[in-house]
């Protein structure tokens, strides 16, 4: 009488590690980029949350700021909620920027959209980290 082992064979195990080798191989960069660009999301709602307190402050005292504190956010510069960029607004000439900052794993994860800026004239740069 034969007696049947279950179980499976070492070239069994070597094909699935191969192949679920070759499926991370793929994901994981489209994966790295999907949360890059959710993060930028966060940044980005940020320059725009920064913006519109600078207009609400010009609107009350007829000139924009560059302390944070003074537009009733916690720090100078401001940290977004997810901590992958620092927002921060500069002035020249009677017009404000608004920039964001990619700091920490951001900075790398993402390097084309690093710095992105908002003026008060509506000038978005670069202009494919805003799409």
């Amino acid at each position: 009488m034969k007696q049947f082992q279950s179980g499976f064979t070492l070239i069994e195990v070597m094909i699935t590690v191969v192949i679920v080798g070759i499926l991370a191989s793929i994901a994981y960069p489209s994966y790295t980029q999907f949360v890059a660009k959710g993060a930028r999301g966060d940044g980005l709602a940020g320059v725009m949350h920064v913006a519109n307190l600078q207009e609400q402050y010009y609107l009350d005292h007829r000139t924009f700021t560059t302390d944070m504190t003074k537009l009733g956010l916690n720090a100078d510069p401001w940290i977004v909620e997810n901590t992958y960029y620092k927002i921060d607004t500069t002035i020249s000439g009677g017009d404000y920027t608004v920039t964001a900052t990619a700091v920490g794993v951001q900075a790398s994860r993402d390097s084309a959209c690093a710095t992105i800026s908002l003026t008060s004239t509506g000038s978005k740069t670069p202009t494919e980290c805003w799409k």
